[in-house]
């Protein structure tokens, strides 16, 4: 686990007509604030990362299909500092991760496409200037390969 980082297990309520997906709510004690809600669309292998926000927390669900999610703490006062944490999350693993701001995260899609909602504390605002830090999801210092992986 990561310093500050957290999973919050979701429910689906399905009946005869469809399923309804929790995410977050206001009464939730994990909820800080609201800033925005957005989705994106993630394409079978594609990777989106990294990048790391210095005021934002995000609040990631995904609710269609499934997604690698990864975690690298680049906060040097963290006790886990440097430290990784790959998640599968979506269809099979339906939850709420937390993730604070200094945490880098990329993903990276596992089915054919997955639909990750954000709802991040704060909204993004190209006003703040370097708020967050876009990094190359292969040439960087992270320690993670995006390959996959068959034992």
């Amino acid at each position: 686990m990561i310093e500050g980082v957290k999973i919050i297990p979701l429910r689906k309520i399905p009946d005869e007509r469809g399923t309804i997906f929790h995410m977050l709510r206001s009464s939730d004690d994990h909820f800080t604030k609201f800033g925005e809600i957005y989705f994106s669309k993630i394409y079978s292998d594609s990777i989106k990362g990294w990048h790391t926000h210095k005021q934002i927390t995000l609040n990631y669900c995904v609710v269609d299909g499934m997604v690698k999610l990864v975690l690298f703490d680049a906060r040097e006062d963290s006790p886990t500092y440097q430290k990784l944490m790959e998640l599968f999350i979506g269809d099979d693993n339906y939850c709420l991760v937390i993730i604070p701001p200094g945490v880098c995260n990329g993903h990276k899609g596992v089915t054919q496409t997955a639909l990750l909602a954000n709802c991040p504390d704060v909204p993004h605002d190209k006003l703040i200037e370097n708020e967050m830090e876009r990094i190359d999801p292969h040439n960087n210092n992270i320690p993670y390969r995006w390959d996959r992986v068959d034992n």
